[in-house]
């Protein structure tokens, strides 16, 4: 099931707010009401999950209940090896499954490629949002065993946090510990339910109105033989459609969280204002980023063991980076193209960068991050290379009549998306929050025009036939 989908905000939405809150209404004087709450938050995220794929529940049960043993046996257990010993085999045997839906027939295909072998393993289909869970369930077993994070003894908890249905497919990534206390306890104030609405509308506003019509504008370019132009207008239209699309769930999640009582970390500081590779995957997938420097960066040393040391463990992290995101060679070359720049920006250019004007900076940083985007595109290498070429220049030629048409017909519409990667609106909540008058109108004037937008997205996907997230496929 898709957020930005008629069965979901019509059907799924409006069956659901109403029975979690009746809990309140129901069982706020026994105290029963977070055992309600709990119960219909359970029911409701596996039918999310299983919508389309039933038998995939299968696969995030097994996940749950390995990693649910792991922890009870590592808080049992006094001795030490053994803990180690678990928590290692947790960690293997939770890998394992990723591994083997999403990676068995690339690595098997590339070993009999090199070693010329007549065997080709067809790709398994990848149980959605398994990359996401995956991840999201280690953090618990690994902070448990640090004793970072409280054991939770309620399986059913466990599986709460797990399949919980706002940000299951899609990220955010949440660590056990950020939500642990808000499993056992939460509540919903109105400014919170207010605010939760607006930001999951705002992120279907996004979706709808800005991602899905720039992929809408990609159909129509040429995706090979590309001029100079169609290069760069194909790079850009891309770059906006992955950054709204994906912030735009992150939205969607945050937004759905708060109004039933959890508070998700932010995913995405407007990225594209960056002015350095650093600065751009502080404010990118923010909870990607912190996954693996908190688990994989900072276990095999960070930066505590000398240059060459950190510039491996940059590397490793940016090379997993590169292939989590997908069984393909330009996944894993999109990885190392940011792990080398992240090396060259930390030993190589740090001063001469500080030295460089902003707008310089800003400039290099979005070119460099659309080259980016071009490789991450391309899972077809001829494709990419072909790609890459065109844009300095050794393509087809410098305009062409499709690329052309796509810029007459959508004229201003990639300005305006720019400018809304932008913090506009929070420097237009700051001007208005010093004078109260300003603040009531602008509080009367986005309620309008969020509901325009929430309006005008629900007529928009009435005509639309096909509108998935593009990170369910990873």
């Amino acid at each position: 099931m898709v957020f930005s989908s008629l069965t979901f905000l019509l059907l799924f939405v409006t069956a659901f707010i109403p029975l979690y809150f009746f809990g309140d209404l129901v069982f706020r004087k026994s105290g029963m009401n977070i055992i309600w709450k709990n119960g219909v938050l359970l029911v409701f995220s596996l039918l999310f999950y299983g919508w389309g794929e039933p038998v995939w529940i299968l696969a995030m049960l097994f996940s749950t209940l390995v990693n649910y043993i792991s922890a009870l046996v590592i808080v049992k257990t006094q001795k030490k090896w053994l803990k180690q010993a678990v928590l290692a085999l947790g960690i293997v045997i939770s890998l394992a499954s990723l591994v083997y839906f999403k990676y068995a027939a690339f690595f098997v295909n590339t070993f009999a490629g090199i070693f010329s072998l007549p065997i080709e393993l067809p790709a398994l289909v990848l149980p959605i949002g398994i990359s996401f869970y995956t991840f999201q369930i280690l953090t618990y077993t690994i902070d448990v065993y640090r004793e970072e994070a409280p054991y939770q003894k309620n399986p059913l908890r466990l599986l709460l946090y797990v399949s919980c249905f706002p940000q299951l497919i899609a990220g955010p990534i949440v660590q056990y510990g950020d939500v642990a206390a808000e499993i056992s306890k939460r509540s919903t104030s109105m400014d919170d339910f207010s605010a939760g609405m607006r930001r999951f509308v705002i992120g279907l506003g996004k979706k709808v109105l800005i991602a899905n019509i720039c992929g809408k504008a990609l159909l129509s370019l040429p995706s090979d033989n590309m001029s100079l132009a169609g290069a760069w207008v194909f790079a850009i239209f891309y770059a906006l459609q992955i950054y709204f699309d994906f912030s735009a769930y992150s939205d969607m999640a945050i937004g759905l969280g708060r109004i039933i009582g959890f508070k998700y970390k932010e995913n995405f500081n407007y990225p594209y204002i960056s002015s350095s590779i650093t600065d751009f995957w502080r404010r990118w997938h923010m909870s990607l980023s912190g996954f693996f420097r908190k688990y994989v960066y900072i276990p095999l040393g960070g930066n505590r063991k000398g240059g060459r040391r950190t510039a491996l463990n940059i590397m490793i992290v940016w090379a997993l980076t590169g292939l989590w995101h997908g069984a393909s060679w330009n996944f894993v070359l999109w990885g190392v193209y940011y792990g080398v720049l992240l090396m060259v920006e930390k030993f190589i250019l740090a001063k001469a960068i500080e030295k460089t004007p902003k707008v310089l900076r800003h400039i290099a940083t979005l070119v460099i991050v659309l080259v980016g985007w071009v490789i991450f595109y391309h899972t077809n290498t001829a494709d990419m290379i072909g790609h890459l070429k065109a844009m300095v220049g050794a393509g087809s030629g410098m305009m062409d009549a499709a690329t052309l048409d796509v810029l007459k017909t959508y004229t201003v519409f990639p300005v305006v998306a720019m400018a809304l990667s932008t913090p506009l609106a929070k420097l237009a909540d700051k001007i208005t929050d010093k004078n109260d008058q300003l603040k009531r109108a602008g509080i009367i004037i986005s309620t309008v025009l969020l509901t325009g937008v929430l309006i005008l997205s629900i007529m928009f996907l009435v005509g639309e036939s096909y509108n998935p997230f593009i990170y369910f496929r990873f």
